[in-house]
C-alpha cells in the first residue's frame, strides 16, 4: 500500500530546502526527526481541508477498517470523542433534547466535551455492584429497559469497549437495542483498532457500531496521539459530510506531521502480514492466560492482546506492578486490585518469558472485597456550569456534600469517580478513598 505523506516528507528533506516557513527548528536536528517535522507548506496537504495526501492517506485507511470514512487525528482519541458526540448532538431527530445515554466507566474527555458542547446526560449503570471504575458492563436488555423510559430517542447511546481492564461489549447486541429505538451507537474503541485485523473481525465497526474512535498509538506502532475517527457505512449521511468539521472544532491547527506520517506508515503495515502475525500473538497470549492461571494468577476476561490480573491477597496491584519494574518489566496499568499488561506483535518471545518469570507462582487467591456500590450523585448543576465556575480545590474528607467541579481522577485511567455538576455522596467518597485521590475540585 502506498505511503503518500511519508513519501512527500522524505522528498522534502532531501532537496535541500531553504525553510522560510514553521517550524522554528528549520529541519536541523536537535532530536533528530526534525527533517520530517514541517507545517502546511504547498504540496503537503492540510489535515482540516485535506484533498491531497492526507485525503489519500485517510482513504487508505478506510478501506483497510471498511469504514464509510476514516479521519486522522493528531490529538489522540479525546479530540475524535469530541467528534463523535458533536456530530450526534448536531445531527439529533428534530425538536429532541442534547441527550446522551452513557455508560458511566467514560474517559473524562466525555465529560469535557458535555461542557464543550452543553449537552445533557444519563448514565446506564450495570446491573448490581460493580469491581471497578474502570468497568461497567451494560446488558442488551439493561439498556433497553432505559430506552424504553425515555419519551423520546438520545441523540446516541455511548459505551467504551475495550474498558481499560480490557473487558469487551456485545456491541452486535447493544446496536441492535439502539437501531430498533431509532438512535445510533457510538463506542470509544481507544483500546479497538487492532480488533479488524482478527479473525473474525472484533470490530466496533463490524459488530453494528455507527461511529466509533480508535487510538491507533495504543495496539499499532504509530507514534502517541495518532487516532482514527471511523465512521460506518450504515450511518447517517451527514456524519461524513461534517466529520472534519467537527474535528477542526477540537484539534490544533498545528497537528504534528511526525503524527500524521506514523498513521500512514501504518497502512502499509497493516496490508502487509500484520493480520498473521496478531493471530500468532493472540494465539500466544491466551496460551500464557493459561500458564499464568495454572501458576495461581487470577485472570480477568480481557481482550486477545490484554491481559489483566486481580491483585491476591498478599499484594496490590500496585504492589505487584512495582516488583515487575525492579526486574525492568512496565506494565500499562495497576491500581489496588488489578493489574493490566498491554501487548502487541512488537513484544518479542524473551519478553513474555522475562514477565512469566518475575510474576512466578502466586499461591494467595485473589484479594476480592465486597464491591463498592455505584458512585451515584444527584445531578445538580450542569457539566459546563460546572468547569467554567470558580472552584478549589479541597481534601476529599472533607467534600461530602459540595458539588464536583472538574474531575480529579488522573489518566491512566482517566475515569470520573464524581462527574463536573453532582453532589459528592457518601458512595463517591467511598470510591475517591479506595483509589486514594486525597484532593478533589468542588465548586467554591
Amino acid at each position: 500500500m502506498n505511503t503518500p505523506i511519508v513519501d512527500f516528507l522524505h522528498q522534502y528533506a532531501n532537496i535541500d530546502a531553504v525553510r522560510l516557513h514553521m517550524p522554528g527548528h528549520k529541519g536541523k536536528c536537535f532530536l533528530g526527526c526534525e527533517a520530517l517535522d514541517i507545517t502546511e507548506i504547498a504540496g503537503a496537504d492540510s489535515l482540516y481541508e485535506a484533498n491531497g495526501i492526507i485525503q489519500e492517506s485517510e482513504t487508505n485507511a478506510a478501506a483497510l477498517f471498511g469504514s464509510g470514512r476514516t479521519l486522522y487525528s493528531a490529538g489522540g482519541s479525546s479530540q475524535c470523542v469530541a467528534a463523535m458526540l458533536a456530530l450526534a448532538i448536531r445531527n439529533r431527530p428534530p425538536g429532541t433534547p442534547p441527550l446522551i445515554l452513557a455508560a458511566r466507566n467514560v474517559h473524562k474527555a466525555f465529560v469535557h466535551a458535555a461542557a464543550l458542547l452543553d449537552f445533557d446526560i444519563q448514565w446506564l449503570w450495570p446491573e448490581g455492584d460493580n469491581d471497578s471504575l474502570c468497568a461497567c458492563p451494560i446488558s442488551p436488555g439493561r439498556l433497553e429497559k432505559d430506552l424504553q423510559n425515555l419519551t423520546v430517542p438520545p441523540a446516541a447511546v455511548y459505551i467504551t469497549s475495550p474498558d481499560y481492564l480490557g473487558g469487551m461489549a456485545d456491541i452486535a447486541a447493544l446496536a441492535e437495542v439502539c437501531h430498533d429505538y431509532h438512535t445510533i451507537l457510538a463506542v470509544d474503541g481507544a483500546h479497538s483498532a487492532y480488533l479488524r485485523f482478527l479473525s473474525p473481525s472484533l470490530h466496533p465497526l463490524d459488530q453494528g457500531a455507527d461511529i466509533c474512535c480508535n487510538s491507533a498509538h495504543k495496539t499499532l506502532p504509530v507514534l502517541t496521539g495518532g487516532a482514527y475517527l471511523h465512521i460506518g457505512k450504515n450511518a447517517p449521511t451527514a456524519f461524513a459530510e461534517q466529520a472534519r468539521q467537527a474535528m477542526a472544532l477540537f484539534g490544533s491547527t498545528s497537528p504534528s506531521y511526525l503524527i500524521l506520517a506514523s498513521l500512514d506508515l501504518c497502512n502499509r503495515y497493516l496490508s502487509d502480514h500484520y493480520p498473521s502475525r496478531l493471530s500468532q500473538m493472540a494465539q500466544r497470549l491466551a496460551k500464557l492466560k493459561n500458564q499464568w492461571s495454572a501458576a495461581g494468577w487470577t485472570m480477568r476476561p480481557t481482550d486477545p492482546l490484554r491481559l489483566t490480573i486481580a491483585a491476591p491477597q498478599r499484594l496490590s496491584g500496585i504492589a505487584l506492578a512495582k516488583k515487575l519494574r525492579q526486574g525492568g518489566v512496565f506494565c500499562e496499568y495497576a491500581d489496588q486490585d488489578f493489574l493490566t499488561m498491554m501487548f502487541t506483535p512488537e513484544n518479542s518471545e524473551d519478553d513474555l518469558i522475562r514477565t512469566t518469570r518475575l510474576l512466578g507462582v502466586n499461591t494467595a487467591p485473589a484479594a476480592f472485597s465486597a464491591p463498592l456500590p455505584p458512585p451515584r450523585g444527584k445531578q445538580i448543576l450542569s457539566p459546563r456550569q460546572c468547569l467554567f465556575a470558580p472552584q478549589e480545590t479541597i481534601e476529599t474528607e472533607h467534600a461530602l456534600g459540595r458539588i464536583c467541579a472538574d474531575i480529579s481522577v488522573s489518566c491512566p485511567p482517566a475515569i470520573p469517580i464524581a462527574v463536573s455538576g453532582e453532589q459528592i455522596g457518601p458512595e463517591a467518597i467511598a470510591w475517591f478513598r479506595h483509589y486514594e485521590i486525597s484532593h478533589v475540585h468542588v465548586i467554591r
